[in-house]
């Protein structure tokens, strides 16, 4: 039986399913999956991907946030983004963590509360970065065996407001990217026997169709291997773990002059190569908007 390889979540006559996708001789961009071969079974054991094709009617997250138990992310791990930002190099990857429930998808309105508007101007930040998702549980993992904990990887966008972030309370971090919708990630996730170890792939950011940020992975200072065996010392990494592995330059807060932060109405869109484009609007909420848990 066959495993997949382009993971992809998605609703197929008002069903969600898990499914391998289909895609066009040369496209390498999950958000343009139409069709996939139906998966059964577990995606983070045995499984098998059936010849039953369905069509993808919307993309959702590739996995739920029920399924993740935790969301970690890295600071300043591209070389030429802690040189924007005035920062030093990191001689040990900088860790924080967002809650489950920043965890969105393509095409997801990405809400800014207003919260995140009390500030002199919405210093509202995008960050495209690779993203590893955990496929097999381990805790002390050698950097020698790391790739065998990864289910694959995905692109995704930790959304920052830097005045919560930098300059309130002593530095907020979590405050300033811990919102509903502020981690949005897909369209996919592709595996490691398509992509390898991700160290050197092209990864970008759009604004309204302007180019923002374009790098590759190789800028990394810490890699895939490097990230998940120093994570996992003393902690154990869980099935359904989402590491964000940290940004490249072109950010906002990096800006000369004038800063490009987002607006209201704004499309930003994250791309990584082979994996394909995440796009979301920004939608500044009018009022707090209260929920029931």
């Amino acid at each position: 039986m066959s495993k997949f390889t382009r993971l992809i979540r998605f609703l197929s006559s008002g069903t969600v399913h898990y499914g391998d996708a289909i895609l066009p001789a040369g496209v390498t961009d999950l958000s343009q999956a139409r069709q996939a071969r139906k998966i059964v079974g577990d995606v983070f054991g045995e499984h098998s991907v059936t010849a039953d094709v369905l069509n993808v009617e919307k993309l959702l997250p590739p996995l739920p946030q029920s399924a993740v138990p935790t969301v970690r992310c890295l600071g300043l791990n591209y070389a030429a983004h802690a040189k924007e930002s005035n920062m030093p190099l990191p001689q040990y990857p900088i860790l924080f963590y967002k809650p489950t429930t920043s965890l969105s998808g393509h095409l997801f309105p990405l809400p800014i509360p207003p919260i995140a508007q009390t500030t002199p101007e919405a210093t509202i930040d995008y960050e495209t970065e690779l993203v590893i998702i955990i496929g097999r549980s381990g805790r002390n993992i050698p950097a020698s065996q790391a790739l065998s904990h990864v289910l694959g990887y995905t692109v995704g966008n930790d959304v920052s407001q830097r005045t919560w972030q930098i300059e309130r309370g002593g530095s907020q971090w979590s405050m300033g990217k811990c919102y509903d919708g502020w981690a949005p990630f897909g369209p996919g996730i592709v595996t490691t026997e398509v992509l390898g170890d991700a160290g050197d792939l092209r990864i970008v950011s759009r604004v309204n169709g302007e180019v923002r940020q374009d790098s590759r992975t190789s800028d990394m200072v810490f890699g895939v291997k490097e990230t998940i065996a120093f994570l996992s010392q003393g902690t154990t990494l869980r099935k359904g773990d989402v590491i964000f592995l940290g940004t490249p330059q072109g950010v906002a807060m990096g800006m000369k002059g004038v800063k490009k932060w987002l607006r209201d109405g704004d499309e930003v869109e994250v791309e990584l190569e082979g994996v394909g484009k995440v796009s979301n609007k920004v939608v500044f909420e009018k009022e707090a908007v209260h929920s029931k848990l």
